[in-house]
C-alpha cells in the first residue's frame, strides 16, 4: 500500500477527527455506550497487510499485540496499525484521529495528555491498557522527531 492509498483510504485524521470523537463520546451517558463506541471505530481501520505484521512493527509495552506501521509522503505522517483486540482497534482510532495524515512538527505540538483527559479516557482503562497507548503514542512521536530530524538534516 502506497502512502497516496493509505492518506485517502484512512478516515483518521482525513473525515474521523479528533474533534469528532470528542464530541462524539461526550454524546454518550455511559461507559458502556462509549466502550460499544470505541469498539466500533476500531471497524473503521483499513486492514493490515498480514506481511507487515512483523517484528520490527511491533510496539513494545502493549497488553495486546499492536503493530505500526509509519509512512511519510511529502511533508505528512501516515500511520497504518491494527491489534488482535477489538477493544484496542477502536484506541488506535482515536491515536489515528489525531495523528494521522498530520506533519511531524503537527504530531509533536499536539497535546495527547489533554486529548485523553477530555476524553477521560485514561481512568476508564486498565493500567496495562494505558500503559500501551502511551508506548503507540511514543512510538508515533519517535516516528514523528525522526522524520523531523531527517528532514532538518536534508535541508543542510
Amino acid at each position: 500500500m502506497t502512502a497516496t492509498q493509505n492518506s485517502t483510504g484512512n478516515p483518521f485524521g482525513n473525515t474521523i477527527s479528533a474533534e469528532d470523537i470528542k464530541e462524539t463520546l461526550a454524546f454518550f451517558d455511559s461507559w458502556e455506550e462509549r466502550y460499544q463506541y470505541i469498539i466500533d471505530l476500531g471497524k473503521e481501520l483499513p486492514l493490515m497487510d498480514d506481511e507487515l505484521k512483523t517484528d520490527e512493527r511491533l510496539v513494545r509495552g502493549c497488553q495486546s499485540q499492536v503493530w505500526l506501521n509509519t509512512l511519510q509522503e511529502n511533508d505528512h505522517l501516515y500511520f497504518e496499525v491494527d491489534s488482535d483486540a477489538f477493544i484496542v482497534k477502536g484506541l488506535l482510532g482515536i491515536i489515528l484521529a489525531a495523528y494521522n495524515g498530520k506533519t511531524p512538527q503537527d504530531i509533536l505540538d499536539f497535546d495527547i495528555e489533554g486529548y485523553f483527559e477530555a476524553l477521560d479516557l485514561i481512568r476508564h482503562l486498565s493500567a496495562t491498557r494505558g500503559n500501551g497507548l502511551r508506548a503507540l503514542v511514543q512510538s508515533i512521536q519517535s516516528a514523528a522527531r525522526q522524520s523531523s530530524h531527517s528532514e532538518s538534516s536534508a535541508g543542510k
